[in-house]
Formats: C-alpha cells, structure tokens, sequence
C-alpha cells in the first residue's frame, strides 16, 4: 500500500506528513493520486493537531503538518519552526451519528439527544478530546450552544483524536457522538452509523491550515502545491470540505 501510519524516523527525501484525523480517508485517496501521478515516495501519521504541534515544538522529524484548526500552525509560525505562515486548505464541518439500530435518532438541532438526557435513555457518548483536539473543541461549543454540556458530561467518552470518537460512535461502545463530517462520508463509516450535521452557526468556524516545517525535502513543497490542485480539492469536497477561496 502506498500511503500507510508509521513510527516517527526521517529518512532522506522522503517528506513525513503529519495530518489530522479527520483528514484520515480524503488524504488517504489523494496521497494515492499524488503518488500515481508524481512516483514520489511520501509518508503520513494521523493524530490529533494538538498533539503533533506538541510534538513539532519538541523537534519531531515532520516537514508537512495539515493541522485541523489554524491557530497550530500559527503558533508554530510564531515559534520560528515553519517554512513561513502556510495556508489554510479546507474547513471543517461536524455532526452527530449514531450506529445503526441504536437508542439514539440524530438530528441537527441534537432535540433526541436532549431528550435522552432528560428521559434517563443515553448512556455514553463520544467526541473528540477537546483539551488538545480541534474537533472536540468544536464539539463542545455545539453541545453548549444546544445547553447540554454541563448535563452530558458524566456520560461524555473521549477519544484521543476524532477519528477514535468515531469508532466508538458507530461501534455500539456509545450510543453516539459528535464526529467531523469528513469522517461520517466516508464509505466504510457511513455503512455503519446514520449522521446529521450540526448547523456552522452552533460553533466557531473551522478553518483547516497547513504548513512546510523548516528545511523541508524538495518533495515536501511539490505535495504542498498538489494540495492546492484541482484534482486534490475535488476530493476533499467528495468528503465534504469547503475549500478556500482561490
């Protein structure tokens, strides 16, 4: 397979992107293209953008980070550990999904979820760590904007990242959770669980920054630039991105 999770060793030339979680099916399938089409070798870890700025301010080998929300990159920026401020390649949407069969019916305003609290019926339910992942903190905003937060929280499961709030989203380990719309599109995820997404105006706005790191590999600037093609933001927006505006 072309595009695989890997520890953390630099290798010559060889560009280690480290990338969002929800990025996790998208940038796997426009990797593969850039690949295809260029016959560069590359290679990624998916995580929580708060953990890989941690990392990258403690000198982790990365030379492309695609973080979930901007302020990363810009604290990066700050820090003198990029190539320059990068740019901002995508915004995030979230939503609810439960699995299939479940006790809990999605909808955008979260009215079932509301009653499952106040009806004693919801168990668990999963989102993101908002304490060092961006959609988590997303997560949390619409949970307050629906004036639930204080209420779910004895029943609030956290996943180290989004992607891992999926998984117990759509797994029957909880009976739902609060998941990036990108993920929820994705085919082997949207087998499993049904979604609805969550009105923009009930959370801040999502803005998806990416950047070279310092001394990066020359391949590391040509998948820059791919990222910004056509053919990689058609399927972005497959899987429910909104690009930038050129």
């Amino acid at each position: 397979m072309a595009v695989w999770p890997c520890p953390v060793i630099a290798q010559p030339d060889v560009p280690i992107v480290a990338a969002a979680s929800n990025l996790k099916f998208a940038l796997d399938e426009v990797l593969l293209l850039f690949q295809r089409e260029t016959r560069h070798a590359l290679r990624v870890v998916y995580g929580s953008s708060g953990n890989f700025y941690s990392q990258i301010m403690q000198g982790a080998p990365f030379h492309l980070f695609m973080s979930a929300d901007e302020q990363f990159v810009q604290q990066l920026a700050q820090a003198g550990r990029t190539h320059d401020e990068g740019k901002i390649y995508a915004y995030g949407r979230i939503g609810i999904m439960v699995p299939r069969g479940g006790r809990l019916r999605p909808d955008p305003e979260l009215r079932d979820l509301t009653d499952a609290l106040r009806e004693g019926r919801l168990r668990r339910f999963a989102i993101a760590n908002p304490v060092h992942a961006p959609y988590g903190i997303l997560a949390r905003q619409a949970l307050q904007t629906a004036g639930l937060w204080e209420a779910i929280q004895p029943h609030l499961v956290f996943g180290e990242n989004v992607s891992q709030a999926a998984q117990f989203a759509t797994s029957g380990a909880t009976d739902g959770g609060i998941i990036a719309r990108s993920l929820a599109l994705a085919p082997t995820v949207a087998d499993r669980g049904v979604f609805a997404l969550i009105a923009e105006d009930w959370h801040k706005p999502l803005a998806q920054r990416m950047v070279l790191l310092r001394n990066p590999p020359p391949v590391a600037q040509v998948l820059y630039d791919y990222l910004a093609t056509p053919a990689a933001q058609a399927i972005m927006t497959r899987y429910g991105f909104a690009m930038p505006s050129p």
